[in-house]
């Protein structure tokens, strides 16, 4: 890793301020103190936290996913008449569901999907004729009818992954002990359609990596029609086996995990298609190499093609190939390629017109493209990215999307032509953080935002981004569980630094109202690492920040180059070089802060978590005596012991030159000097625990003092209503004494 030099950087900063909260505090309840309790007790302060918004398929109603006011882990199914405007809950979680223990594998797709602490209904799926409700709960499968009467649809010892209804209506389908079921609608019996296999073979699931990493979190593909059903065979013999103890309270419990580390083998994934009995199945031709990785896969709206996204081992190329589903059959149609690493994403769509929706970095930036019959159409263009697109309108020619046009600080629906022409149109108000979906028929949007004055919001809006309905308006009133809180509310100040190559770089302060001649104590939360995480963005403000600022920190984060949603030039500079540009630019952020009349330069504390736990051990390998203190947790400290595609994506071969020595935390651990609180979850099968142990056993040998904090039969996610108080507290607690110098 490079030395850092402070004056490489250009520390002026711009500042950029938000508008203060608007609502009526002359009726507000007796305002309290925070508390840790309180912010991870329920209701949670953020308000209403409805998830799995859907339009229904008759666009009668609205169904969303509610947590309860006494426990804001359960979710029930709810309904809200677009007539009316009444709720009511559908699926009570409690009273339909039996309490069952979940099946390890559903487990840790759950923990794949980062709900892992969720409880009741955590998924459902419309029938396409909007009469009924398809609701997994605790480990079976239920029908639930729009008058809330519910048909128990299985009840087995085995466990129901990834259930599915056909798109005409006819199927259900999941696999059950690695074996797809389908169960025709009319019927009761479910059969398995693929093959009884050896143990480490399953059909119909996504592999590990393509849960965690890929955005994919199935392996089956109806037809539209019913047709057909396109399947995954998953072979993870080939996967390493790695012996992960499961320590908890009262013992230890031992796990043989198939888990593909950096350049070792990952599963073999094959594609077949079948009819819905099982008969006439076919292999899809997806080349010779097996070494790839099956990306993503959609049906053409006529069911005579099937697409493949394959992506090749070193993540350079994008293959989009038409499968023809009765013989198997395959062609390239075109490739996306990268120097570096090519992006996946969710944004291919079929048109009834045979031609094709694309995604594509070519520009630099992700922008949407149009292709037919081998002609290209570009439809956005510019120094900023699209994200997601919402919804398309074939009929009218148009295609609605996300993305960051103004400023990388919000996120907005935008609506344009398919045929390239015309203007970009913004559909969502400025100074917030959107996010939308739209029903399969573009017919109308369901829009959620916030901003830092604001807790998420949810309503429904036409196809002009104009709004119709409040879902969940959220109101800062009276009768809001944050309004007790409010006086002490504090909006953040957002700026910009430059980096060592002219990168703009975003940060986000929170200050406590500041006292002339006062110097502070500032408290760093940082994530850094590429594909996620970042935390500089105009959204609601974590009721935790607000309650550290109480505590008299100031709270500062800053988005550094590697960071995502910025282009590929400032994203790529990561490549092979994890821990040196994104360290630089958090050392630019806290020498930014060290020279403002404010912030007292001595006390100064980083927390990450994850990729933001190894950065902060990169942090304080870099710059000895530079920061007073710093907490990491579930960090990576090998990134030999991390997963194929994440970890080769950014990195590569680790086969190939000595990138991975120099990315790790073990080969400088050395020079730890500084304060540190090492935190891990013992069961964690994501960043597993032998990370941690690795740099425990490199720093007792070496006689460095450092403390830690190590949670029994916790997983990545280590949290819980007394746990959560019990982790921040101790990080408080330990942060007080070394940074503050209280307690001593």
């Amino acid at each position: 890793m490079k030395p850092f030099a402070f004056a490489a950087l250009a520390l002026a900063a711009a500042a950029i301020t938000v508008p203060a909260i608007a609502q009526d505090r002359s009726a507000m309840p007796e305002q309290q103190p925070l508390t840790l309790e309180r912010i991870f007790g329920s209701p949670s302060l953020g308000g209403p936290s409805p998830r799995g918004l859907e339009l229904a398929p008759d666009g009668s109603m609205v169904t969303l996913l509610k947590n309860r006011a006494d426990d804001k882990e359960r979710y029930d199914l709810w309904a809200m008449d677009l007539q009316t405007g009444e709720q009511r809950m559908l699926v009570d979680s409690e009273q339909v569901g039996t309490g069952a223990e979940l099946s390890e594998a559903e487990k840790m797709q759950r923990e794949r999907a980062r709900i892992g602490g969720l409880k009741g209904i955590v998924s459902y799926e419309w029938a396409p004729d909007a009469r009924s409700i398809l609701v997994p709960l605790d480990g079976d499968l239920y029908l639930a009818g729009r008058d809330g009467n519910v048909r128990r649809l299985t009840e087995t010892e085995e466990g129901e992954l990834n259930p599915a209804l056909s798109p005409g209506g006819g199927y259900l389908s999941f696999v059950r002990d690695g074996r797809l079921m389908v169960q025709p609608m009319a019927g009761t019996n479910a059969t398995a359609i693929t093959p009884d296999e050896p143990e480490g073979v399953e059909w119909g699931v996504a592999e590990f990596v393509a849960q965690e990493e890929m955005d994919r979190d199935t392996g089956q593909w109806w037809a539209p029609d019913d047709g057909r059903i396109a399947v995954a065979r998953v072979d993870n013999r080939p996967v390493g086996v790695v012996t992960r103890a499961a320590i908890g309270a009262e013992g230890t419990e031992v796990y043989d995990q198939r888990y593909p580390a950096a350049g070792t083998p990952n599963a073999i994934v094959r594609l077949y298609v079948m009819k819905p009995d099982g008969t006439e199945r076919v292999r899809v031709d997806l080349g010779e190499d097996e070494d790839i990785y099956l990306a993503r896969v959609a049906w053409a709206p006529d069911a005579k093609t099937l697409y493949v996204q394959r992506q090749n081992r070193s993540q350079t190329r994008i293959d989009l190939m038409a499968v023809d589903p009765a013989t198997g059959t395959s062609n390239v149609l075109f490739s996306e390629e990268q120097p570096r690493w090519t992006n996946l994403s969710d944004n291919f769509r079929a048109l009834e017109d045979g031609s094709l929706l694309w995604s594509s970095e070519r520009s630099g930036y992700n922008h949407l493209y149009r292709w037919q019959d081998g002609r290209w159409t570009q439809l956005t263009s510019g120094d900023w990215v699209v994200g997601s697109v919402i919804g398309l309108d074939e009929e009218q020619g148009l295609v609605w999307f996300t993305g960051n046009r103004e400023t990388p600080l919000e996120n907005h629906v935008y609506r344009t032509k398919l045929d390239g022409t015309g203007e970009i149109q913004r559909l969502t108000e400025a100074g917030w953080w959107n996010g939308a979906k739209m029903d399969d028929e573009a017919r109308a949007m369901l829009v959620y935002r916030s901003n830092p004055g604001q807790p998420p919001q949810t309503y429904l809006a036409d196809t002009d981004g104009r709004r119709t309905f409040w879902i969940s308006e959220n109101a800062l009133d009276a009768d809001h569980p944050y309004a007790p809180y409010l006086a002490s509310h504090r909006m953040p100040e957002f700026g910009t630094l430059k980096a060592a190559d002219g990168s703009t770089l975003y940060y986000k302060l929170i200050s406590p109202a500041r006292e002339p001649g006062r110097k502070y104590p500032v408290f760093v939360q940082h994530y850094g690492g590429p594909g996620a995480g970042r935390q500089v963005t105009r959204t609601w403000t974590d009721p935790l920040q607000e309650y550290l600022v109480d505590q008299g920190w100031i709270v500062f984060s800053i988005d550094g180059r590697g960071s995502p949603d910025r282009g590929k030039a400032f994203e790529d500079q990561i490549y092979r070089a994890m821990g040196t540009v994104e360290v630089e630019d958090q050392l630019a952020g806290a020498q930014w802060l060290k020279s403002q009349p404010f912030v007292d330069p001595n006390r100064i504390a980083i927390y990450g978590w994850s990729y933001g736990g190894y950065m902060t051990q990169k942090l304080l390998e870099a710059a000895p005596g530079f920061y007073a203190a710093g907490v990491s947790g579930a960090p990576v400290t090998r990134w030999e012991l991390y997963d194929t595609h994440y970890t080769e994506r950014y990195m590569g071969d680790p086969a190939e030159g000595d990138a991975y020595r120099r990315a790790g935390t073990l080969a400088r651990s050395e020079n730890i000097a500084d304060p540190m609180l090492l935190i891990h979850g013992m069961a964690d099968d994501n960043v597993v625990f032998e990370n941690s142990t690795a740099l425990i056993a490199k720093l007792q040998a070496g006689g460095q003092p450092f403390e830690m904090q190590l949670y029994p039969g916790q997983t990545h996610r280590v949290g819980g209503p007394k746990i959560s108080v019990q982790l921040w507290k101790t990080i408080l607690n330990f942060l007080d004494r070394e940074v503050k110098g209280e307690g001593e």
